[in-house]
């Protein structure tokens, strides 16, 4: 087995903030990522490890865990074998586990002639996953000609938690006044009477589907669920879930999940969180960060297992290196995969390996 690895500037069509953003000093127009490509016999994985300083994950702390790994333990025919290997060497860097994960799951589903939705017994319907279209944090201006911009989208996701909310969900409203728009504070109301408030004034808007993570993530369970039990609107907690070993304590807190690559350490775990919160009774989504089609696609495969999907983080930037899962008008399809098995992802005219 070969690993290779090499870092990757995404390019954003817009500037991208967040709530927590201001906290690093402002939003940002370029993200790095770390490709890997595994390597055995002619079989070539691939996988991504995407940024989030949030989780204290950067390109080189990806870099670091992965010049740890003895490629000669990792193998197509054992994922959950070489994963394992992985967590002896470090309990956390999710963010390069997920990268070698992927990897290893595109190999091996290439070596068995299928995708890896059916690796996993799950297979892909199409024409039936639909996914939102993020709106970052900005100026009402902004926020108007970025929400004309996704006018071929029917349900966006609107970055909140800071002093100009009302203005921003405003200037949404002028360019698209009846769309479903999903609302994500990411951790950005600090007192649950806040949330409260705020959340029973975006209830007023009939077209508000759900709220994503109102509270950060560390907010005493007895607040969460007290914002839970009075909520007009459902709540998913995204920050608050990692792993399915969260789904017992986010069932108080909670009507849903966001379930990321980043944070499980890959599709896997992905798998296996989707799997607990539906057991426990929560609505489930797969969410991304800013990341090329190799991991967009990669949660794709895991669609079956969701309510909802929020996977444009490929769409955000303008130099997507790969090809994979499509979203027409924001249908999620494999109908136009550029692959018939693995992963099912290309390199465009530039391979970043070659």
């Amino acid at each position: 087995m070969k690993l290779d690895f090499r870092t990757f500037d995404l390019r954003l069509n817009h500037a991208w903030t967040i709530a927590s953003s201001p906290k690093k000093g402002g939003g940002t127009n370029t993200v790095t990522v770390t490709l890997t490509r595994l390597e055995d016999n002619g079989v070539i994985g691939l996988g991504e490890a995407p940024q989030s300083f949030r989780y204290s994950e950067t390109a080189a702390s990806a870099k670091d865990f992965l010049q740890r790994i003895d490629p000669a333990k990792l193998s197509f025919d054992d994922v959950s074998g070489s994963m394992a290997y992985l967590e002896k060497l470090s309990p956390k860097h999710f963010s390069p586990k997920c990268a070698i994960n992927v990897a290893l799951l595109d190999g091996a589903a290439r070596k068995a002639g299928k995708p890896i939705y059916d690796l996993f017994g799950l297979g892909f319907t199409e024409k039936k996953h639909l996914s939102s279209f993020s709106i970052g944090i900005d100026s009402p201006e902004v926020i108007r000609q970025k929400t004309l911009e996704a006018a071929p989208y029917p349900v966006l996701k609107l970055k909140v938690g800071v002093p100009g909310d009302r203005e921003n969900l405003a200037a949404l409203r002028q360019a698209a006044p009846e769309k479903t728009v999903r609302v994500d504070a990411n951790e950005g109301w600090t007192t649950k009477e806040e949330a409260l408030r705020n959340i029973e004034w975006m209830a007023k808007d009939p077209h508000i589907e759900f709220i994503e993570q109102p509270m950060p993530a560390g907010t005493p369970v007895a607040d969460l669920a007290w914002l839970k039990s009075r909520s007009p609107l459902p709540l998913f907690g995204d920050e608050s879930y990692h792993h399915a070993a969260d789904a017992a304590l986010c069932v108080e807190c909670y009507h849903g999940v966001n379930v990321k690559l980043l944070k499980t350490g890959g599709v896997s775990a992905a798998y296996d969180a989707l799997l607990a919160a539906r057991k426990a009774g929560l609505k489930t989504m797969i969410g991304c960060m800013i990341e090329t089609s190799v991991l967009i696609t990669a949660a794709a495969h895991l669609a079956a297992l969701t309510d909802h999907l929020d996977i444009d983080g490929n769409l955000l930037v303008g130099n997507d290196p790969y090809l994979g899962a499509t979203m027409e008008n924001g249908v999620v399809s494999f109908a136009k995969a550029p692959e018939p098995f693995g992963l099912r992802v290309k390199a465009r005219t530039i391979d970043p390996f070659a």
